[in-house]
């Protein structure tokens, strides 16, 4: 084949190269002019963060081991009739934002050598081919669950629905990552992700720069809700950005920015209250971790995340407790947790997604700890490392966490988690997920 002939068979996948470079371009130039033309719409911020950033380096053994048992949980929860993976271990539904881990998961298990080639291209394809053929929420955009062995959309129980429960902004934002990486780093692949987008009407998640997610109300009716706090809006905002889409006011941290003083630190939190917006405000790692890992923070996100992390140091050193929060599943009723720096004006309270009392379950996060370390590396980091180290079973993966109350492990395992730890050691190995070819992090603009 002569390099003219090459060039034209891969015409396809320069020109969608080629609209994603220049959209990324336009949005950079929009969000930067409209900075410019709001005078004090810049945060003014007081830097506390002064950790240096920790530099890619070889993982250990032992890391390259953590590695391994963290995928054990994808072989064990891989579904070979439509190529999804298991949200909870052994439970076969899946969200898009656990189908965005798994790919995240498979990315970095085959750039850490965890597993081959061959491997990484057949699931990948066929994770991608249902993903292009999966039905539609109103024939526009992915429902919030589906089951992983049939394909069907399901409620929150795993019930059939044929009509679906509406979809999720923000998780369909976590799963433009991946995409986005498939993209760059696989090209050969390009098509398959083409498939999936052209199906999806953007625009109905969208309105005036906002992500907007829907459900259902007592009839029936498709109601659409503004989605996103702090941290989280801003994480997923950041991945539809490369798509070039209109998310202004979803990229900005100062709209409805509060700081409340915890340990003398001013951690910054979401103005927007339960009673009033019906979605509560969580404070946890989680968003800032993941910015950091895939995006490489930007100045705001940067200052935010350092502050978070801060605080659960100081509350280690004040209380002599271990600190690493985040949202979880757990091993017994309710099933999932918020455990948070702060929400519905308390510091350390954790909560269920109805803003039920959940304090009985604080536990400290095993992805959190992974996640934190690899960013910070500090002495505190080391000691929740060292106190999660062994929570996991070699043969199905890693434990969601340890609880505060009795020190026994929280032993549901997760797509998340497992994901997130191998994102983690990626990170440590690479550097940021988010690269182009040339090793550039890729830089999604952020409204301050």
């Amino acid at each position: 084949m002569t390099f003219a002939e090459g060039v034209l068979k891969a015409r396809s996948h320069l020109i969608f190269l080629a609209g994603l470079i220049v959209a990324f371009g336009i949005v950079i130039r929009l969000e930067t002019w409209d900075i410019q033309r709001q005078p004090g719409a810049a945060l003014r911020i007081p830097k506390t963060a002064s950790i240096a950033p920790v530099s890619p380096a070889d993982l250990s053994a032992q890391e390259h081991a953590w590695g391994r048992i963290a995928w054990q949980y994808f072989v064990n929860n891989y579904q070979p009739t439509t190529g999804l993976v298991n949200s909870v271990d052994g439970y076969p539904a899946s969200t898009m934002w656990d189908t965005a881990s798994y790919l995240l998961a498979l990315i970095a298990a085959y750039r850490l050598e965890i597993i081959a080639q061959d491997t990484f291209d057949q699931r990948l394809s066929q994770g991608l081919t249902t993903l292009a053929g999966m039905p539609l929420f109103e024939d526009s955009l992915p429902n919030k669950s589906y089951h992983t062995m049939t394909l069907e959309m399901v409620d929150y129980t795993n019930a059939k629905t044929a009509r679906g429960i509406g979809w999720s902004a923000i998780d369909i934002g976590r799963l433009l990552v991946p995409l986005n990486m498939i993209v760059w780093h696989y090209p050969a692949h390009t098509p398959a992700v083409q498939a999936i987008l052209k199906r999806w009407a953007f625009h109905r998640l969208l309105r005036d720069g906002l992500l907007y997610g829907t459900t259902l109300d007592a009839q029936g009716n498709t109601v659409y809700v503004q989605e996103g706090r702090i941290g989280y809006e801003e994480y997923a905002a950041k991945a539809l950005a490369l798509m070039g889409l209109d998310v202004s006011e979803a990229l900005k941290y100062h709209d409805f920015l509060r700081f409340v003083p915890i340990y003398g630190i001013d951690v910054p939190t979401d103005s927007r209250s339960a009673a009033q917006y019906h979605a509560h405000n969580y404070v946890v790692s989680e968003p800032y971790i993941l910015d950091g890992l895939e995006f490489g923070w930007d100045e705001t996100s940067r200052e935010f995340a350092f502050r978070v992390y801060r605080a659960q140091a100081e509350r280690f050193r004040r209380t002599g407790v271990l600190t690493a929060v985040s949202e979880d599943n757990i091993d017994q009723a309710p099933y999932f947790v918020y455990n948070t720096v702060f929400t519905d004006g308390q510091p350390w309270k954790a909560i269920t997604d109805k803003g039920a009392d959940a304090s009985a379950y604080k536990s400290i996060s095993t992805k959190a700890v992974f996640g934190w370390d690899v960013l910070y590396k500090t002495p505190y980091t080391a000691q929740l490392l060292h106190r999660v180290a062994n929570l996991y079973d070699p043969e199905r993966g890693w434990y969601s966490g340890l609880y505060e109350a009795t020190q026994t492990p929280n032993k549901v395992m997760t797509a998340n988690t497992n994901a997130i730890i191998l994102e983690s050691l990626y990170y440590r190995r690479f550097g940021t997920l988010l690269q182009l070819a040339d090793g550039a992090t890729v830089r999604t603009p952020a409204t301050n």
